[in-house]
């Protein structure tokens, strides 16, 4: 069945190479000779069309190159910060990345999905991702189903690559800072005559931390070639490549009594280290038709792995901490995790008329194959039935004193098969959209999304191997409309819905319907430059109202205990403002604001925390109020440039544990910079986060699993750019 849809797929796209009008992938390129034979080059993204910021109904937001180097980002999450719909979510420890958008995080126990240039890389245990690399990120805000494939109703996170533009230039960086941080960057782009561009990115980090005994190494390069086919085609393949070396790190402990354990205290051992490694492969290629039509082929495949040990804080049951608030219990966890995924897709990108109304049009296929083999070996102890630290054995208990930490005490433990299993997911996808021009101030676009797909769950712990299949199909259809009331200002509306596959089956053996949802949002968007002199930008508000289905929660059927069921719901509603914009006096300013109510609607017994929801309970790690400001100035003294900049992050209330009665407390961060470039080309910088030294908590899975945020920190770089 697989193979037959990947052979369809291929064969779909070759003949859309062959014969089709059009077709835009995430992030490829069209480039231009000037009669100068300077080339150039602009970029298409994938699913997108060619549509301005006022004639698009829906919010995006784009953190670009300049906001970036701001903000000094080294990794998805500082940039993440800038925009107040996303929120952090458990990371697993620090082992990859993950996040919410207006509320809504998808598997608790898998990576959030993001896309890179369009095509799924979130998936798969290749760590945390790291900016070098990256040329931009996008917050694409609000159901993307029809379009992008199955994901989350709050919205998409995109990834723009850095590629090559056809000239010879890069910089390198250094950098050291606060808890033994050094780190090294490189980007670098040049020609191979007039059609062939080269570019290489890459990385290293060896850092220590505020946590003391943690500390991490990670390295990646990303070299990319791009090839113009004569005036109208062209070719680019990337490679990404990052290892890194990082400890799992599940944070500190509330309790009640106690309040949170030392935030500098890592309860793992330094030995312990968790090896991620990602290896993957992208391939685009883009033909113009003509000034109307063009087509886009791409192809994705990565290969990831997760292999180590990791002690663990332990629950309640089995935590002394919570009785006696001097010592920490810990489980041990060896995991090799291994993911494959691949993806082919091609699509038609125009725009043709009927009757004198202009019709824009995007229609693609895509497929994707998804392979996630894991073994997880635990050793857990039994419950110390509310004994204090000084009865328990130590070495059973694996303890840690959380004022007088001592590492490599105790031998590892042994540990028995607790997850041994391999999922293989595939779907074929066909999408199409068309955005109308009704009159010469309203436009309305209407699609829908078709996906088939089907799923393999091999279980080896049992005997003989247990074995499920399944398979789904579902439709998700978008309408939107914009009303232009000014060249520079526009007024629209949008609805959505959208599905996510889910593992597994019910008590029946029947496979579970998808993860739904269903959005509905209208809002107002303003081009800056149309109403304020000397400055460029865009402002936006909105107003969102979102429902989720299906979520999976454990059958509540007495015959059924410890069955899993698509029973659970929830909704999010709110307001966002956001505001990018640069003065020709050289200051810049970002502004996200979102106020977010997102609660259960329905009762339920969570499938990953075991733990039971109410109506009316918050979602977890999703604060009512977030704010982000980044401000920076520009000017010269003595003939010396100088920029000076700074921003403040506020995150309200929330609730820190499904089901429970634990909130982690609001905080609000600030960070400034200073640079100065005091010969032609080189720049010395100083960045200094968490000013005040709040001591603030990003995000937990239970009050035993809680992220702290870094106390004051600094670094200090000097960039050379060429």
């Amino acid at each position: 069945m697989r193979i037959n849809r990947l052979l369809l797929s291929s064969s779909l796209i070759v003949l859309g190479a062959v014969s089709s009008p059009a077709m835009a992938d995430d992030a490829v390129s069209d480039s231009a000779a000037t009669e100068d034979n300077e080339i150039i080059v602009t970029d298409r993204r994938a699913y997108r069309g060619d549509f301005d910021t006022l004639e698009t109904p829906a919010i995006d937001q784009v953190v670009d190159a300049e906001i970036l180097q701001d903000i000094n980002a080294l990794d998805l999450n500082q940039a993440l910060d800038l925009s107040a719909s996303v929120s952090r979510q458990n990371n697993f420890g620090g082992l990859w990345n993950s996040f919410s958008i207006r509320g809504f995080s998808g598997d608790i126990n898998l990576p959030s999905g993001f896309l890179v240039n369009g095509f799924n890389a979130g998936r798969g245990f290749g760590g945390p991702r790291d900016i070098s690399g990256i040329e931009a990120v996008e917050v694409l805000k609000g159901p993307r189903s029809a379009l992008y494939g199955r994901g989350e109703p709050g919205g998409t996170i995109n990834l723009i690559t850095k590629r090559p533009q056809f000239e010879t230039s890069g910089h390198v960086q250094l950098q050291a800072g606060s808890f033994d941080f050094y780190r090294g960057d490189v980007d670098f782009q040049t020609t191979a005559g007039d059609n062939v561009g080269l570019r290489v990115a890459g990385f290293y980090e060896d850092a220590g931390s505020f946590r003391e005994g943690k500390e991490t190494k990670k390295f990646g390069i990303y070299p990319s070639i791009r090839v113009d086919l004569g005036d109208s085609s062209s070719l680019v393949y990337e490679l990404e490549y990052t290892s890194q070396e990082l400890p799992q790190d599940r944070g500190v402990i509330f309790s009640e009594q106690f309040g949170f354990s030392p935030r500098r205290l890592f309860t793992g051992e330094p030995d312990a280290q968790i090896d991620t490694e990602v290896f993957g492969h992208q391939l685009e290629f883009q033909h113009e038709f003509s000034d109307d039509w063009s087509v886009l082929l791409g192809a994705g495949y990565r290969e990831t792995s997760l292999l180590g040990d990791a002690y663990e804080n332990n629950f309640g049951s089995r935590q002394p901490y919570l009785v006696d608030g001097q010592t920490i219990s810990r489980f041990f966890r060896f995991r090799d995790y291994e993911a494959e995924y691949l993806a082919l897709r091609a699509e038609i990108n125009g725009e043709f008329d009927t009757g004198g109304i202009r019709h824009r049009v995007i229609m693609g296929v895509d497929y994707d194959e998804f392979d996630n083999d894991q073994v997880a070996n635990r050793f857990r102890q039994a419950s110390i039935g509310g004994a204090a630290s000084n009865t328990l054995d130590p070495e059973t208990y694996l303890l840690i004193d959380v004022n007088n930490p001592q590492y490599g005490l105790y031998p590892r433990p042994p540990a028995v098969a607790q997850i041994d299993r391999l999922e293989k997911t595939g779907g074929f996808g066909f999408y199409i959209q068309d955005q109308i021009d009704l009159t010469e101030w309203l436009q309305i676009r209407l699609g829908g999304r078709f996906d088939d797909f089907d799923q393999e769950l091999i279980n080896r712990r049992a005997t003989p191997a247990a074995i499920s299949e399944s398979s789904n199909s579902a439709f998700s259809p978008q309408a939107g409309v914009v009303f232009r009331v000014s060249d520079g200002l526009s007024l629209y509306a949008s609805y959505g819905e959208g599905i996510r596959q889910l593992s597994g089956a019910d008590f029946e053996g029947n496979s579970f319907d998808p993860n739904k949802s269903n959005s509905l949002e209208a809002g107002i968007k303003l081009d800056l430059a149309s109403v304020i002199p000397g400055v460029q930008g865009t402002a936006s508000a909105t107003v969102f109202d979102v429902d989720q289905s299906n979520i999976l929660i454990f059958d509540p059927r007495p015959e059924a205990a410890g069955e899993l069921i698509p029973a659970g719901e929830a909704r999010s509603r709110g307001f966002e403002f956001d505001a990018n914009a640069s003065f020709d006096s050289g200051l810049r300013i970002w502004l996200s604001y979102a106020y977010t109510d997102a609660e259960y609607t329905n009762s339920g017994t969570d499938s990953a925390t075991f733990t039971t929801f109410n109506p009316g309970e918050p979602l977890i790690n999703s604060p009512d109020h977030q704010l982000s400001l980044q401000m920076s100035q520009g000017f010269d003294v003595s003939d010396i440039g100088v920029q000076l900049g700074g921003g403040l992050l506020h995150v309200g209330d929330r609730n820190g544990e499904v089901g429970g009665d634990f909130d982690l407390p609001s905080y609000t961060t600030v960070r400034v910079f200073g640079e100065i470039e005091p010969a032609e080309n080189l720049s010395i910088r100083v960045d200094i986060e968490n000013l005040f030294n709040e001591t603030f908590y990003t995000d937990s899975f239970a009050s035993v699993w809680v992220q702290p945020g870094a106390p004051t920190t600094a670094r200090v770089s000097a960039r050379l750019s060429f």
